[in-house]
């Protein structure tokens, strides 16, 4: 009787394994469980979106495409993500437009990317153009708002239309790119899009908008001079220590907005000893943050001014936004080379061949948060593997 049960067992369970392996989850289910989840469009003014060749609009919480051939494109690249957007053609008759992912800038002389466009001309809305599978018909509904998911992991994409699978498909050959939306108004891309969120896959938050959690003073209280106000995490300007994570890193693409007061100055230490070394040798990094405009600082070296590795690389261009207003900006570090990128543009492109001082520099430690006495606003932090 035993015997007899322990045979009937094991076929139970080698089918259990088998119907695992056949039945694996899809990759939208894979993609839920993990990432950064952030609205990259506010429905009020086009912060943190590149405009070119044409002229957009925010009208009733919508970007709106009005006039013009061009490119409306993220500061940020993504690599693994979900992408939601909600959609509406703006004319009766045929329509014309397109969103693209893992996009390069257009080429020269040329309005839009090369690839990959979600295309939305009329009959084909939601078609993944130059990919094989990647199509669906009769899930749009013609002159409304329409949703779109659209899950990318490596070199497959799996699309959802108005919470109905449309396809599956691979071949993807970009490992990155941006997010952009064409315009193509005169063929008939007026446009209207929404509810633009994406999850990027593989990130991990370092902020939870409500306490100092993961967080701690380098050498002191950090309540002295730190605090979260309205979601925000906020260096008051006070006396106080500067803010060090609980947990080291070494190679990361690390994202973040922060927002200065007129004349402000702080920065981001990236890899640093416990003691929030900075300079020198055997010390980590900081990627300053300043005011760029104000005359107070007219006068500086260039490696002081933002995106620069303080005392080491200088930032290419100054493209700050006004104080007041909120700044991105991504730090790439592998080994030791160090990759800046502000409001979209990349303004730091270092190697230890062009800068030798990085040698000096250690490539595992904390990240900070510099007080300089200055009020200093943060949100949207988050850290992935390195690109």
């Amino acid at each position: 009787m035993p015997h007899h049960f322990s045979a009937v067992w094991q076929r139970v369970l080698l089918g259990c394994i088998l119907a695992s392996i056949v039945t694996s989850p899809a990759l939208a289910q894979d993609a839920a469980a993990s990432g950064f989840k952030q609205a990259i469009f506010n429905g009020q003014d086009l912060s943190g979106w590149h405009v070119t060749g044409c002229e957009v609009a925010v009208e009733d919480g919508a970007l709106v495409l009005k006039k013009g051939d061009g490119f409306v494109r993220t500061d940020h690249r993504y690599r693994d993500f979900v992408l939601e957007i909600d959609w509406k053609p703006l004319r009766a008759e045929k329509s014309d437009s397109g969103i693209y992912i893992r996009s390069e800038l257009p080429p020269a002389g040329k309005n839009w990317p090369a690839r990959y466009q979600v295309n939305l001309l009329t009959g084909g809305e939601g078609n993944l153009l130059g990919v094989k599978g990647a199509s669906s018909t009769g899930l749009v509904k013609p002159g409304e708002w329409n949703h779109f998911k659209l899950t990318v992991v490596g070199a497959k994409a799996e699309m959802e239309i108005n919470g109905q699978p449309a396809w599956k498909a691979e071949g993807l050959e970009a490992e990155s790119g941006y997010i952009g939306i064409q315009s193509e108004v005169p063929q008939g891309g007026a446009f209207a899009f929404k509810n633009i969120q994406v999850t990027e896959l593989g990130y991990k938050s370092l902020f939870n908008g409500k306490d100092l959690f993961g967080w701690e003073g380098g050498g002191a209280d950090a309540a002295l001079c730190w605090k979260v106000e309205d979601g925000l995490l906020v260096c008051t300007g006070a006396k106080g220590p500067w803010l060090r994570s609980t947990e080291q890193f070494g190679d990361f693409n690390l994202r973040l907005e922060y927002k200065l007061k007129p004349g402000g100055n702080s920065g981001v230490f990236c890899r640093v000893p416990a003691d929030g070394k900075h300079h020198g040798e055997g010390s980590g990094v900081e990627i300053q943050l300043l005011d760029d405009k104000n005359e107070r600082y007219k006068n500086l070296k260039p490696y002081q001014y933002t995106g620069s590795v303080y005392d080491i690389a200088p930032a290419k261009e100054h493209v700050s936004r006004d104080a007041g207003q909120w700044n991105t900006m991504e730090i790439n570090t592998k080994g030791l080379a160090y990759r800046i990128t502000h409001n979209g543009v990349i303004v730091v492109d270092a190697v230890e061949a062009e800068f030798p001082l990085l040698k000096q520099r250690i490539t595992s430690g904390f990240l900070g948060l510099q007080n300089h006495s200055e009020h200093t606003s943060f949100r949207n932090l988050r850290i992935g593997p390195a690109m």
